[in-house]
C-alpha cells in the first residue's frame, strides 16, 4: 500500500473506498509524486491521510509498453462486446497507468 501525511487537514475522521484513479502525494518539500491506484481504502484522521491498497504504481514503475498493449487489447475486446465489464475495467486501468506515466493517449 501507499501512505501519505497531509498537515493541512482538519476534518472529522473519515474512512472511504478508493476507486481506480490517480493519487497525488504532495510532500512538504520536493515535487509531487503520482501513483496509479486500483481500489482500496482511504482514512483521514487528525492531520493524517492513509491509503490502503493492493496496487499503487508510482510513475517510474509503470511499464508503458505493457500498458499500451493492455489498452489495445481492451479496446479490441470492447469493439466486439461493448458491454464487457472486465474489458471496461482493463481499459480504465491501462489508461490510468499511461496517464500517470505521462503518456498522451492516441
Amino acid at each position: 500500500g501507499a501512505a501519505s501525511t497531509a498537515a493541512y487537514f482538519s476534518l472529522a475522521p473519515f474512512v472511504g473506498a478508493l476507486e481506480t484513479g490517480k493519487v497525488t502525494v504532495r510532500p512538504n518539500e520536493g515535487a509531487d509524486v503520482y501513483f496509479a491506484v486500483h481500489g482500496g481504502f482511504v482514512e483521514i484522521s487528525a492531520n493524517e491521510v492513509s491509503l490502503l491498497t493492493d496496487v499503487a504504481e508510482a510513475t517510474e514503475s509503470i511499464d508503458i509498453e505493457r500498458a499500451t498493449e493492455a489498452a489495445a487489447a481492451a479496446r479490441a475486446a470492447l469493439a466486439s462486446t461493448p458491454d464487457d465489464a472486465e474489458a471496461v475495467a482493463a481499459l480504465r486501468r491501462a489508461e490510468l497507468r499511461l496517464e500517470v506515466a505521462g503518456v498522451v493517449p492516441t
